[in-house]
């Protein structure tokens, strides 16, 4: 894939290019308008948007209006993750400078929120999302507080920027929260054809961890063969169980992430659970109920874990592998004018990966 250029910072117009929706329905209530500039107030910048990120619940269940946690007042403007250069600097912001090149964390909390103390800054009592709770970057430019900045080294762009600045998050969150994940774990990642569980594989094998991974359509588990994976899997089949312990010298898995909710997936991902492993739950796009064996449960030591989204030091962690060469993968970019074209893409179910609008 061609590398997408950093923006150039020039004189800030009053005017730019957003795409917009004025109520919930498909993909053609998305339409590009004029509109004005946002200003940075105390504590914000103004980045001139490279890059942003398509992403399933955040955008494409959100436009729907079927988005659980989304609070909107029409017009609005999507668009959480995203990438580009420092372009204006409001009041009392230190250390950032125009001409930066950045990626946007978009989960917004306040400081002395007591979960965010503890370290669970997602699960604050007031989390407010860019492109969710207030306006995102589906825009030539946005205002983001200085705080959620990341700063990105001249070797990567700004889609691959993208591609980590929320997932990448996430993932090591989900690490964290089962304990860890490095040289030697056994991980399986279930339907790890989507940008968050390619993301969440693609990192537990730069970690140097042992990785299994599902999906249950044949073409993509050919791309996952392609991104390095040896051990690729339908978790539906009846000899899952088996090939799992085959693979993991007759082992079981320390680490299952299963963002699923498929009842079957999740009964084959527990009979394979090593006593004392971890499945970690950070989305149910396939089902809200899954049975469980608390028998079983208790007595190998286990856990179910929900990981809500990432936090702000789950995604410094992550990006501090991003300088230690981790990336994960593209699927395909569309022009910010297109962002009806993408939404139809990604809601075919397609893409293996991050699916992301350029911005000029």
């Amino acid at each position: 894939m061609t590398a997408v250029a950093w923006p150039a910072v020039q004189s800030v117009p009053s005017e730019m290019t957003g795409v917009v929706f004025r109520e919930f329905g498909g993909p053609e209530v998305l339409k590009p308008e004029s509109m004005p500039v946002p200003e940075p107030g105390p504590g914000d910048v103004l980045v001139r948007v490279g890059a942003v990120s398509v992403g399933r619940l955040l955008d494409i269940v959100a436009r729907s209006g079927k988005h659980p946690y989304a609070t909107f007042q029409f017009p609005h403007v999507l668009g959480a993750e995203h990438a580009g250069t420092v372009a204006a600097v409001g009041p009392g912001v230190d250390g950032v400078s125009v001409g930066d090149r950045v990626a946007v964390f978009p989960v917004v909390v306040p400081a002395d929120d007591e979960m965010v103390l503890a370290g669970f800054g997602e699960l604050a009592s007031s989390v407010a999302i860019i492109g969710t709770h207030r306006q995102g970057a589906y825009a030539q430019y946005s205002r983001v507080p200085a705080a959620n900045l990341l700063p990105v080294t001249a070797d990567i762009d700004p889609v691959e920027a993208v591609s980590v600045a929320l997932a990448g998050g996430v993932a090591m969150n989900q690490f964290d929260r089962a304990g860890g994940v490095g040289p030697g774990t056994r991980v399986i990642v279930q339907g790890a054809t989507s940008a968050l569980g390619s993301t969440t594989a693609l990192l537990a094998k730069h970690l140097g961890a042992d990785v299994i991974v599902t999906s249950r359509h044949e073409s993509k588990r050919e791309r996952l063969r392609e991104l390095g994976f040896t051990h690729v899997l339908d978790a539906i089949d009846g000899d899952f169980p088996d090939r799992v312990r085959e693979a993991f010298g007759g082992k079981g898995a320390q680490v299952i992430v299963d963002n699923l909710g498929a009842p079957l997936i999740w009964e084959h991902g527990f009979e394979v659970l090593a006593p004392g492993g971890t499945v970690v739950s950070s989305g149910a796009f396939l089902g809200h109920q899954v049975p469980i064996n608390l028998q079983r449960l208790y007595s190998l030591g286990q856990r179910v874990v929900g990981v809500r989204s990432s936090n702000l030091n789950s995604a410094k962690k992550a990006w501090g592998e991003v300088s230690a060469g981790f990336r994960s993968v593209v699927d395909r970019t569309f022009s910010l004018t297109d962002a009806a074209a993408a939404h139809q893409y990604v809601e075919s179910g397609g893409n293996v990966g991050r699916v992301a609008l350029t911005v000029d």
